[in-house]
């Protein structure tokens, strides 16, 4: 007696077909997984055979083998519980086959209750490519299995009310689509930040253009409050960027059922005691992303930059510039998308008040060159934008009215990025931050008084190639917003002040 049962698996943050073959032949009772099945997918065999009994079914006594095919592809997790119960009770006859277009995804207790799985998009999403229309799948994982779009869902609570689906005894209905809440969640505020008008503007270039950014200030300037605040003046996600940020969050296990879809763009702060392959990603045997790939489309944020370890920093460099991490292991190799925005914070030396006017500094000179030196000459250069966040006056804290609003900003970076919309096109970079070289060239043109500004600035600041087009990318967001057609002195100036760091030479 055999029985086929299409189900769904997870490599990296991409689903693949699997197909759960299970056969029932004479012999002394067993039951044996084969396919490259991991620990959790071994110990499906306790948890199928208490689930069907528990539910009322008459397990087979026979010799049972499930084939998780292809089988030359290691398989992981729980989410071929449903699929085994499902292909055995069919093939000992219990069930009618199950369609060739439906596809079964769960994690079973031993009471016969389904729990929710991690990465149920991007299996969503698979499904939809290999043509399949009805998926099963656990009740709390439901609504974020209909993101994917063209599938009929049932969300399934018990085994009972699956069989009695299958036996056409008690149909259940298929789930809605899911539809955010249009209200959404209200975060913070720029109006809450008194002063720090240069760093806010700063703040405002850099989501105009999507660039990265290293605040430096003494302890209690406002850096962390500022930064925390950047997500409410970013652009909403598109529906294409929402979906692949859910991809990375479902399969680490952070969608929930009231919350399957991140709508908000990601704001990640890691501890700067953090790994390399916390960040990156990594692990053993299937790698897993990391905190830039959680971060992808949206903010990672270093608070207190130079106290991460040297590796951990080392290893933002390649994601920085390719918009993507690359992770090789023996076991596996995988490739994660990252194209995030860096916003730094740090303090000017180890104490935090170098250059006070209060000179409460008890650092040397030395000192503060080996706190600073802890960054190196390549991440520096891979940052766009370096800002100075002074500590506030006690007028400036009393007298100083609110400020902007989010909401205010927020429609200056959105007629900005309309205009890169305009420009790129629909296949061309998301922002000016993501332009290469030959977009560059084409859309940030010099006139010969710019050229000769940036000639200067050049020679002064001893500018690599590369921060040589960070500066026009910038130079090209600050005319974007000022609504100017071409680059000017006024906007390369701006952009060339943002480099010239009292503390680093980049």
């Amino acid at each position: 007696m055999f029985c086929k049962v299409h189900s769904l698996g997870l490599h990296g943050v991409t689903g693949y077909e699997v197909a759960a073959e299970c056969d029932l032949s004479n012999g002394l009772p067993a039951f044996d997984v084969v396919g490259l099945p991991d620990a959790a997918v071994k110990e499906a065999r306790n948890r199928v055979r208490s689930a069907a009994r528990n539910c009322g079914f008459s397990f087979p006594v026979s010799r049972i083998t499930v084939n998780l095919a292809p089988a030359d592809r290691r398989k992981a997790g729980t989410v071929y519980d449903l699929p085994m119960l499902v292909g055995i009770l069919a093939a000992g006859g219990q069930l009618p086959q199950p369609e060739e277009s439906a596809a079964f995804v769960g994690e079973l207790s031993l009471s016969g209750a389904l729990r929710p799985v991690a990465g149920m998009l991007p299996m969503a999403l698979a499904a939809r490519r290999a043509g399949l229309t009805t998926l099963y799948v656990p009740a709390d994982s439901a609504a974020e299995a209909t993101l994917a779009g063209g599938l009929t869902v049932y969300g399934v609570e018990r085994v009972e009310a699956l069989v009695a689906h299958l036996r056409g005894e008690a149909p259940l209905i298929p789930v809605p689509p899911w539809v955010p809440d249009p209200a959404g969640e209200k975060g913070l505020d720029f109006a809450d930040v008194k002063g720090q008008d240069q760093a806010k503007r700063a703040l405002e270039i850099a989501a105009a253009g999507g660039h990265n950014l290293a605040m430096i200030g003494p302890p209690g300037s406002g850096k962390s409050m500022l930064a925390k605040r950047l997500p409410s003046i970013l652009p909403d996600l598109s529906r294409r960027e929402a979906l692949e940020c859910t991809e990375i969050h479902s399969v680490m296990g952070l969608t929930s059922r009231e919350r399957p879809m991140v709508f908000q763009r990601p704001f990640r702060a890691p501890h700067h005691s953090i790994s390399a392959t916390g960040m990156a990603g990594g692990g053993s045997p299937v790698p897993k992303p990391g905190e830039i790939s959680l971060a992808h489309n949206g903010v990672l944020f270093l608070d207190e930059l130079p106290e991460f370890h040297k590796d951990v920093l080392e290893a933002l460099r390649q994601p920085l510039e390719e918009g993507r991490v690359q992770i090789a292991r023996a076991a596996a190799s995988e490739t994660f998308p990252a194209r995030f925005m860096l916003l730094c914070a740090m303090n000017p030396c180890k104490c935090g008040w170098y250059g006070h006017p209060s000179h409460r500094c008890r650092c040397t000179e030395q000192e503060v060159r080996k706190y600073l030196g802890k960054l190196s000459g390549p991440l520096l250069d891979r940052i766009d934008l370096y800002v100075e966040v002074p500590a506030l006056e006690f007028e400036e804290l009393a007298r100083k009215p609110r400020g902007e609003s989010s909401a205010q900003i927020k429609e200056r970076v959105n007629a900005a990025r309309a205009v890169q919309a305009a420009r790129f096109g629909p296949g061309g970079p998301a922002c000016n931050a993501h332009m290469d070289a030959r977009a560059v060239q084409q859309y940030c043109p010099l006139d010969e008084g710019c050229q000769e500004v940036m000639r200067g600035a050049f020679e002064r600041l001893g500018l690599t190639a590369r921060s040589y087009d960070r500066i026009l990318r910038v130079a090209r967001t600050i005319a974007d917003l000022d609504g100017a057609e071409h680059i000017q002195i006024p906007h390369l100036a701006e952009a060339i002040q943002y480099r010239e760091s009292p503390y680093f030479r980049c």
